[in-house]
C-alpha cells in the first residue's frame, strides 16, 4: 500500500484512535463509504471544523444491544488523529482507488473485509485540508499535545505537511 511506512505507522495510523477507525470501517462492511457518513457516525460533523480540543470522546454505537446498555461500541479520543488518519486513507484511495483494511490493521483484524473506497466531496476535501493546515501551523494548540512531547508534535506536523501536499498539492 502506498501510505504504509510513508505515513501510516509513521505517527499517523499508529494510535489507539487509528485502530478504532479501522475497526469502525471494518464494521461498516461496505466497499464504498462516503466521508460524510464517517463524520456523521463518529460525530466529527458536530465539531463544526473545530478539531483542536474536545472535552469528551467521540462515541460510535454501532451495535444496538451495546447502545441499549449505555456502553459505547467505539470511542475516539483525539479528533485530529481521525482527521490525519482519514487524510492518509483518502491519499491511499487517490493513489490506489481502495484501502486494504486488513493490511492496515495487521494481525488486529479477524474478519474478512473488502477493500474500501472512501469518497469525499470537494467541500469535505476542503475541510480536511483546512484542518491539516491549522494543525501544521499550531500543533501545540491541540489536545493531543497533552499526550505527546513537543518534539513529536512538531515532527507530526511536518509529516502532515507532506501528506497534505501529496493529497492537495502545494497550494492546497
Amino acid at each position: 500500500m502506498y501510505i504504509t511506512g510513508r505515513y501510516w505507522d509513521n505517527y499517523i495510523g499508529g494510535t489507539d484512535d487509528s485502530l478504532t477507525l479501522v475497526e469502525y470501517l471494518t464494521s461498516k462492511q461496505k466497499e464504498e463509504i462516503p466521508l460524510s457518513e464517517i463524520f456523521s457516525d463518529i460525530g466529527l460533523d458536530k465539531l463544526n471544523g473545530e478539531f483542536r480540543q474536545q472535552e469528551e470522546p467521540l462515541v460510535v454505537s454501532t451495535m444496538e444491544e451495546e447502545a441499549d446498555c449505555g456502553e459505547p461500541y467505539l470511542e475516539f479520543y483525539f479528533a485530529i488523529n481521525l482527521i490525519t488518519d482519514l487524510a492518509a486513507l483518502l491519499l491511499e484511495c487517490k493513489v490506489n482507488k481502495t484501502v486494504n483494511l486488513c493490511e492496515l490493521a495487521g494481525d488486529g483484524l479477524e474478519a474478512d473485509v473488502p477493500n474500501v473506497h472512501i469518497t469525499a466531496t470537494p467541500e469535505e476535501h476542503q475541510l480536511i485540508n483546512k484542518a491539516i493546515m491549522d494543525f501544521i501551523s499550531e500543533p501545540l494548540a491541540y489536545n493531543l499535545s497533552e499526550m505527546c512531547p513537543e518534539e513529536d508534535m512538531m515532527e507530526l506536523a511536518g509529516i502532515c505537511e507532506n501528506l497534505r501536499k501529496e493529497l492537495y498539492g502545494q497550494e492546497g
